[in-house]
Formats: structure tokens, C-alpha cells, sequence
């Protein structure tokens, strides 16, 4: 799978007078596992609706691999899986019943539904639970249901919105390790939004929201470097304390 390349530029968006993001300009790295790191009420969720197009754009440009995302919305989202915040699961189907429902509203036959959907369980750990209602898994595995779900169009770009929400730090930490592995195997870019320290590294490329606003975008380590941080917990807590940008 080719690297993909998702950009926004100047984006802004507003709830009346609340700004929600405030000119927010990003790159993800192709390819790589990119870290949205910000307190709750920084934008996160914000931003994630406007890149799934569940709400409209005000200002701004989002670009994917170079071109508007208004010129041909359907093909973007058709390169892109997401795994929401909130599950979006149908807990009275069977794992395979929703992974169905997906796949046919991307166009997928019955046939191909079912293969990808063996695959994509099969290194999640849950190849056993296809018969299985959704009701009856823990929250890791329906967690893990979600990414196989957002898998199996085969996007080139995932997208998480607080994917470990909720979740115990055993099954955060398999998850976490899982999406990784993704980037290494397939070239898939991923944007990992979380509040958690924990589950950034420092060799992540990491930006930094609050308020709105970005104020740290480069690989974890060379921010703490040239800000003269020990950490990354430590620049995280002082910037946002400060609300000033790190560049």
C-alpha cells in the first residue's frame, strides 16, 4: 500500500461564538503512526468530524494527497476508515453481520466481505468470535471489531478518535501495539488521537492541540530537544499550562 498524505490548512470552525479550532495548519507523516495529543476539549473530536465531513468546513483547506477533499469527497472517504470515540457497533448482530452491513455499503461482495473479514479478525485475535453477537464481547474486543471494520475497505488512511477510551491498560496497550503494527506492515497513515501520555513514544511525530490551537507538530523527542524538555509529559503539561506555541 502507497503512503498517503492528508493535510489541513488554516482550518478553523466555530459553535457560535465558541471557537472550537482555531487556524489549525497540520501534515500527517505518510505512513506512520501520527500522535493528536490534547486534553479533553482541545478540538480533537471537532477536527475528526470535519475530516469524516460530518460537518462542514468554515474555513480552511483539508487536502488529501495534494488535492481539495470538496473535488471528490467520495473517493476520500473511501480511503479512509474510522474508528469513532463512541462504538458505533450493533450489539444485537454478530461480529460478521456488522462487518457485512460495512462492507456493503462500500460496494464489497458477500464474498470478499467474508475473506477480508477472516484476515482482518485473524490478526486481531478474534478469527473465533465471527458468529459471536457484539453484546457478548468485553470492550477490547469490540474495540478490536471496530478496527477490523475500518479495515476492510482497505483504507490508506485510519483515522482513531480516543480508541482506548474506557478501556483497561492491558487491552489499550494491545490495541495501541496493533495499530502500530499496521504502519509498519502496510504503510498505513494513522492519526491516534488520545489524552494519554502513555500511549504516544517519543519517536512519534506528535502535535500538540489545546484550545483550538496547535502548539507543538514535529517528532516527539526533537520537540523535547529543542525546547530543552526532558519529556514529553513535561512539554505537554508546560504548554498546556501556557497556552503558548512551542515554534
Amino acid at each position: 500500500m502507497s503512503s498517503t498524505t492528508l493535510e489541513l490548512e488554516s482550518v478553523s470552525h466555530s459553535y457560535g461564538n465558541r471557537v472550537a479550532l482555531d487556524n489549525v495548519s497540520i501534515k500527517l507523516r505518510p505512513g506512520q503512526f501520527n500522535a493528536l495529543l490534547g486534553p479533553n476539549g482541545a478540538g480533537k473530536s471537532t477536527l475528526f468530524a470535519l475530516l469524516t465531513r460530518l460537518y462542514r468546513l468554515q474555513q480552511g483547506e483539508i487536502l488529501f494527497d495534494g488535492a481539495s477533499i470538496n473535488r471528490q469527497p467520495r473517493q476520500f472517504l473511501s480511503r479512509m476508515g474510522v474508528v469513532f470515540q463512541q462504538s458505533t457497533l450493533d450489539l444485537d448482530l454478530t461480529v460478521l453481520q456488522n462487518l457485512e452491513y460495512h462492507g456493503a455499503l462500500h460496494g464489497l461482495s458477500g464474498r470478499a466481505i467474508r475473506a477480508r473479514a477472516a484476515q482482518e479478525l485473524e490478526w486481531l485475535g478474534l478469527a473465533d468470535r465471527l458468529g459471536d453477537k457484539v453484546r457478548s464481547l468485553n470492550g477490547g474486543h469490540r474495540r478490536r471489531v471496530e478496527i477490523a471494520r475500518a479495515l476492510l475497505h482497505q483504507p490508506s488512511i485510519l483515522l482513531l478518535d480516543e480508541a482506548s477510551a474506557g478501556l483497561d491498560v492491558a487491552s489499550r496497550q494491545a490495541i495501541n501495539r496493533a495499530v502500530r503494527d499496521l504502519c509498519r506492515q502496510r504503510g498505513l497513515t494513522v492519526l491516534w488521537a488520545t489524552h494519554l501520555l502513555e500511549e504516544v513514544k517519543p519517536e512519534d511525530p506528535v502535535i500538540i492541540l489545546h484550545k483550538g490551537r496547535v502548539l507543538a507538530d514535529g517528532q516527539g523527542q526533537a520537540l523535547c530537544t529543542d525546547t530543552g524538555d526532558t519529556s514529553l509529559g513535561d512539554l505537554f503539561e508546560r504548554l498546556t499550562e501556557n497556552g503558548v506555541p512551542a515554534v
